[in-house]
């Protein structure tokens, strides 16, 4: 890892970034199947936040990411990319007004998350998950800015939120730590979420 690497894809993407207000950083799979019910409900998400005036942010890729960015591309508003350089799945979806290109997960991880306004996750693995916790830990420790954090389909991440459970119960973590997200089924819920 090279410094100079990562303070260039820092100031790059900072210097386009800050410029859009509104943002909604779309999490989950790159790997679902195009059939999957997600897919369509990534599409309706992305498409009902660009018409109501949010940016969707994402990150670039296949699945979920594809489809959130291409409803949003076909709203009124700005579909972005964040892309990450990898052997698979790494060539940015088309579906993109802008695409930042990054050779460091962590660095694109920091712009997904510090130019949200709330981010909506939906299924997906260890990226998913990864950045998950990352958002838990900076809204926790009030490292970053506090926001929305959704969580798509109950019946996914209800086994998560068995294991938060348990962490409270051994005072891992605090009872109000488990207030600072939300489940939700239904694509409307996010948008009531949002204008609350």
């Amino acid at each position: 890892m090279k410094i100079n690497v990562v303070e260039s894809e820092l100031n790059k993407a900072q210097a386009i970034l800050e410029k859009l207000n509104n943002n909604i950083t779309i999490f989950g799979s790159a790997r679902i199947s195009q059939d999957d019910p997600l897919v369509k409900a990534a599409y309706q998400l992305g498409r009902s936040l660009s018409d109501s005036g949010f940016n969707v942010l994402t990150g670039a890729g296949p699945g979920i990411m594809s489809s959130a960015n291409r409803g949003a591309f076909e709203g009124k508003s700005k579909s972005i990319g964040l892309n990450i350089k990898l052997p698979k799945e790494q060539k940015p979806n088309p579906y993109l007004d802008q695409c930042l290109m990054f050779e460091h997960f962590f660095t694109r991880k920091v712009m997904l998350i510090k130019h949200a306004d709330a981010c909506v996750f939906f299924p997906g693995g260890f990226g998913t998950a990864d950045e998950l916790m990352e958002v838990l830990t900076l809204v926790q420790t009030r490292k970053g800015k506090q926001i929305k954090i959704l969580l798509f389909d109950s019946t996914f991440w209800t086994p998560l939120l068995t294991w938060f459970g348990d962490l409270e119960k051994r005072q891992y973590i605090n009872p109000v730590d488990l207030t600072s997200f939300e489940m939700v089924d239904r694509v409307e819920q996010i948008l009531d979420r949002l204008e609350a």
